[in-house]
């Protein structure tokens, strides 16, 4: 069996310890604190509610993306053919993991690749972080992703959290913006800019449009933390000043609901709306906040990880919860769920006020 690379080893850790350890935010998305209004007589029957809808130049079956989460190390491979068929069964797109490790051991590849081979009609997006692509060599090597997967898009991630709290990690992000643009403006796919749990604020929100990319995953704060999966690793090692830098960090960024706000009030790309999201009534609600999809990233790991059974039950209540809020709020499509009132509580309320964002603007739609 070939030897590992630092990156594959790297890889295995993030998954692994995602599998079996806590590491989830301490504290919420503030999804909770996003209400719908019950519509005590819909006007509608609950089979003719519709999820479909277009997103990036593709009909899809319903508001859901399965994120990037895995690839890059040999125990991924199985997992990303439970993934992709799932995806392809249901019609939704699929994020796969970051590729860097199939660049610097091609035999890794396979890894990625079997997710096309499975799901051979879907939106696929492929993955590479900033740090990687800040060189000059950048447009090759997203370039080469792409095309390692047959992908439809390029999710650039933006992981500055991650990378400053990894033991070997990366934090070079001068001049990121810079790249993410040239990338955008000569690729022959969209590029997307992904968050990896700590949020998009509006001010970067509205740079990213400016800078070309086609849609943003803001990855809020309320989900799976990377500090905490570093602080994990940083522990295994016997590092301990990684180790309490990953504790501090912990629970860092802007939560998603907050995130959202800032990011729809700032920019008319579609969002993805990412980060501690659990039912398809936090997909209707962030469709109502402003986003387009909502991503699924650890939920569905951990039931692809129980088998495809397990996966498809996990989307079918998904897709129904989703379906049954769209009915109790009156909305027969996706389009009609963009337009109907929220009202904002709480911390949500509080921040949508300290920045600007006007509330009535949710609460008194028609």
């Amino acid at each position: 069996m070939p030897v590992r690379s630092r990156t594959e080893i790297r890889k295995f850790d993030h998954l692994e310890i995602a599998l079996r350890e806590d590491v989830g935010f301490r504290s919420s998305n503030w999804l909770d604190e996003a209400h719908l209004i019950h519509r005590a007589l819909p006007e509608l029957d609950l089979e003719d509610v519709r999820l479909d809808l277009e997103f990036l130049g593709h009909r899809i079956r319903a508001p859901i993306l399965i994120e990037s989460m895995t690839g890059g190390t040999r125990e991924a491979s199985k997992l990303n053919v439970i993934l992709a068929r799932t995806a392809e069964k249901f019609g939704i797109p699929l994020g796969l993991g970051s590729q860097r490790a199939a660049l610097e051991s091609p035999n890794l590849a396979r890894t990625f690749k079997v997710a096309r081979e499975a799901a051979p009609s879907i939106p696929i997006f492929a993955n590479m972080g900033i740090p990687q692509l800040r060189g000059e060599d950048g447009f090759e090597i997203a370039s080469s992703v792409v095309e390692m997967v047959d992908a439809d898009a390029l999710c650039i991630h933006l992981n500055a959290l991650q990378e400053a709290v990894q033991p070997e990690g990366e934090p070079e992000f001068s001049r990121g913006l810079e790249a993410i643009a040239s990338i955008a403006k000569s690729l022959n796919v969209p590029v997307i800019a992904k968050e990896t749990g700590c949020g998009i604020s509006g001010d970067v929100a509205k740079s990213l449009e400016g800078a070309g990319v086609a849609c943003i995953d803001i990855g809020g704060a309320g989900g799976t933390s990377w500090s905490a999966v570093e602080c994990h690793r940083a522990r295994r090692m016997g590092m301990r000043r990684r180790e309490r830098i990953g504790l501090t960090f912990w629970d860092w960024g802007i939560p998603t609901g907050a995130s959202l706000l800032e990011a729809s009030n700032s920019t008319k790309l579609p969002l993805i709306s990412s980060g501690g999201l659990r039912n398809g009534l936090d997909v209707a609600k962030s469709i109502a906040l402003g986003a387009s999809l909502g991503g699924f990233a650890r939920k569905l790991l951990l039931a692809a990880n129980a088998g495809p059974r397990r996966l498809e039950d996990v989307m079918e209540t998904l897709l129904e919860e989703l379906r049954i809020a769209m009915f109790l709020t009156g909305c027969k499509d996706i389009e009609e769920l963009r337009r109907v009132p929220v009202v904002l509580s709480g911390r949500l309320l509080e921040w949508a006020k300290l920045r600007g964002i006007d509330p009535e603007k949710y609460s008194m739609r028609r």
